[in-house]
């Protein structure tokens, strides 16, 4: 199909989308030569989001919704059974039908130990076809988990738009992309491009052949450091399409991305910060970026460090969950900050696996913890609060009241970190303004601080008259927490 009839029919569709359903039985009349209905359809569903049209189950297209997504969600209890049995036939490609056992269950098992022991040494790893499969076995279910969480609260925010473009940066195995291809309505538009360079796209590239007819998608391999955020790669033949392998439109970014994922990516750049400071610049006005890590130490602390060199005196503000309180303040701590959702069931993949090495839980992955941060262009945060001095105490002041009871607002950053049975329930806080990690000490519970146990991760608590202490051990301050102190969720 010559550009001519593919501009004929954008046209006509843009001329009749606000007057009736496009029916491509009746479209294809009006452009010169009279293509094929099937034609016309197959340009309509390319041209989709660019013309703001969603197919419906009649074959007829009409005008996409418009405004914030909304979408019912209760959680996760299980990796979809049919992503699990797609990345089974990749694997039964390789291996055969046998793949978990025998010597290329041997290789494979030998690959994700490899794999996870480099990344415990800080180590490179090396992304061929076997690595990229091991990676879908061991973490594909548990970033899915994850991505679709945080996704999920981006949109009961209110931050992500029905009409929906996104870049994905370090895509990998397609954690993000399944789950936020299962979050949206099917009346939603999206407009998905995916940044990977490694064996790894292969594996996306499979999993998104499936994608419904309003998903337009493409993969760029390329690396993080060298893709332009402000437009696809010209001439790029790294594939993709519209849900059915075919390819996309022009995929213009001229209006910015409404939101760029890094999942998991940022400790595998040389320099995360200018990276992704590079990144923010490709939001929308209204753009949105998020970034994953590991719940790990090294990752998570690293995370916050990558945010403060971009969001504090730089382009960007962070919209949560470590929300700057304080004007002109930000945090120096080293705030080991993550989030802890339920696990979820142990897929078949995983167990078919573990069993022939003695069922040990070795290659058993069903954590759902993650370090995220969330940031904006736009000064919006997810607590829009400004303390009052007059009421309210810094935590970059705590050294001046030391022994005190005082009155401040902090934001939970932590579940329950005590570890031994019995001990006090302990907390990490934050108020962006903190020098040094603050941490809530439950010493007696009562109806009046109840609020701090049950508070969810990212929760905005108002304390009063609680006790400020110094821990010697630790390097922190305690903030204690008795019977004379009023924790109450801020609003």
């Amino acid at each position: 199909m010559n550009q001519e009839t593919r501009q004929q029919i954008r046209e006509n569709a843009q001329y009749l989308r606000n007057v009736r359903p496009l029916d491509p039985e009746e479209l294809h009349e009006y452009v010169e030569g009279q293509p094929h209905p099937a034609v016309v359809k197959q340009v309509l569903r390319e041209e989709a989001f660019d013309l703001g049209i969603v197919e419906q189950d009649d074959g007829t297209f009409a005008p996409a919704p418009e405004g914030r997504l909304s979408v019912d969600f209760d959680g996760i209890e299980r990796f979809p059974d049919r992503y699990e049995q797609q990345v089974i036939d990749l694997l039964t490609e390789w291996g055969g039908l046998e793949w978990h056992s025998g010597d290329s269950g041997d290789e494979l098992r030998e690959r994700i130990r490899d794999i996870k022991e480099r990344y415990l040494q800080g180590q490179a790893v090396e992304y061929d076809e076997l690595t990229a499969l091991g990676y879908a076995v061991y973490h594909l279910p548990d970033y899915y988990a994850v991505a679709k969480y945080v996704l999920a609260d981006l949109v009961a925010d209110g931050l992500l738009p029905s009409q929906l473009r996104v870049l994905d940066v370090g895509a990998g195995v397609g954690g993000p992309a399944l789950a936020l291809r299962d979050l949206l309505p099917d009346d939603a538009l999206l407009d998905y491009h995916a940044v990977e360079p490694s064996a790894a796209a292969d594996v996306l590239e499979s999993l998104l052949e499936d994608s419904g007819q309003n998903v337009r998608w493409e993969i760029h391999r390329a690396l993080a450091e060298e893709f332009d955020p402000s437009s696809p790669i010209p001439g790029d033949d790294s594939g993709g399409g519209t849900g059915d392998g075919d390819s996309g439109s022009d995929g213009s970014t001229d209006e910015g991305y409404d939101l760029i994922i890094f999942g998991n990516v940022l400790s595998e750049l040389d320099d995360a910060a200018a990276t992704l400071y590079r990144y923010v610049e490709a939001l929308s006005d209204d753009g949105t970026l998020l970034a994953l890590a590991p719940a790990d130490r090294n990752t998570a602390i690293q995370l916050r460090q990558v945010e403060r060199e971009v969001a504090d005196g730089g382009p960007a503000t962070v919209y949560g969950p470590t929300v700057r309180l304080w004007p002109h303040q930000s945090p120096d701590s080293e705030s080991w900050s993550f989030d802890r959702k339920p696990d979820i069931e142990v897929p078949t993949m995983q167990r078919r696996l573990d069993d022939p090495a003695g069922g040990t839980g070795e290659f058993v992955n069903t954590d759902v913890q993650f370090a995220y941060s969330v940031l904006r262009t736009d000064g919006k945060r997810k607590h829009d609060v400004t303390p009052d001095r007059g009421i309210h105490a810094p935590m970059a002041d705590a050294e001046n009241y030391v022994t005190d009871r005082v009155n401040f607002l902090g934001v939970k950053l932590s579940h329950d970190l005590a570890e031994r049975e019995g001990a006090n329930p302990l907390y990490l806080l934050g108020d962006g303004s903190q020098k040094v990690d603050h941490f809530a000490v439950l010493t007696e519970a009562s109806i009046l601080n109840e609020d701090l146990r049950k508070a969810d991760y990212g929760d905005l608590l108002s304390f009063e008259n609680a006790l400020v202490l110094w821990n010697d051990d630790e390097e922190a301050y305690n903030v204690v927490v008795d019977g004379e102190t009023v924790v109450d969720r801020a609003r």
